[in-house]
């Protein structure tokens, strides 16, 4: 089970891949050395909120969005956050829920 120091470093990874930067040149717009981003990436180190903003900032994303990384946790997380949401909604909701839920499972089976 990945902790959340992982979980950030593989979003912080993926965000950084799909804008097309390297280590070294997300490190030069943040002023510090690409270990530092290396580290980050592994979830050996983690960021001030400054510059969390400035990663937000240079990766177009806003800063919630680089906490967006549970489809990067493992089945049994994943399972359970779904089942905590689902919880969450008021009981019309989690109808509506089930039918999208229902037609996903489904087009994925005649693929």
């Amino acid at each position: 089970m990945k902790n959340a120091t992982e979980l950030f470093g593989a979003r912080l990874r993926e965000l950084r891949k799909r804008s097309g930067l390297t280590q070294e040149q997300l490190a030069d717009v943040l002023g510090i050395e690409q270990k530092h981003v290396s580290l980050m990436e592994h979830g050996k180190s983690y960021p001030s909120l400054d510059r969390l903003i400035r990663i937000a900032e240079t990766l177009k994303v806003p800063l919630p969005g680089l906490f967006e990384f549970m489809h990067l946790a493992d089945e049994f997380e994943q399972v359970g956050s779904i089942e905590q949401m689902l919880g969450e909604l008021d009981r019309d909701v989690r109808k509506k829920a089930f039918k999208v839920i229902t037609a996903v499972i489904k087009s994925f089976k005649e693929d």
